[in-house]
């Protein structure tokens, strides 16, 4: 019965927690790419090309951290019935 708890916390709070890590992490890259390019106006062409490189890297590991929550999500079962006759199953 704890791991169907623990499983559910995980799913239900995973994602906004990775999409809150990964949204801080966009906003600082973003905030040093620009400032970078206030200082170099010259480099502006790379300094965009790491900011968009770095920014997809931050977005495909929320993305990963949803499609495993799915996955995660799959493990939990439908039915609560099912649930206590697996723990009554134990004893």
């Amino acid at each position: 019965m704890i791991y169907f708890a623990f499983l559910a916390l995980a799913v239900g709070l995973g994602l906004p927690i990775a999409v809150i890590g990964g949204a801080l992490g966009q906003g600082k890259a973003a905030s040093a790419a620009l400032e970078g390019m206030a200082r170099q106006p010259d480099s502006i062409g790379k300094i965009q090309t790491a900011m968009i490189l770095g920014l997809a890297f931050i977005e495909s590991l929320v993305i990963f951290t949803f499609v495993f929550l799915f996955l995660l999500k799959s493990q939990l079962p439908a039915d609560p019935a099912a649930v206590l006759t697996a723990l009554q199953s134990i004893k």
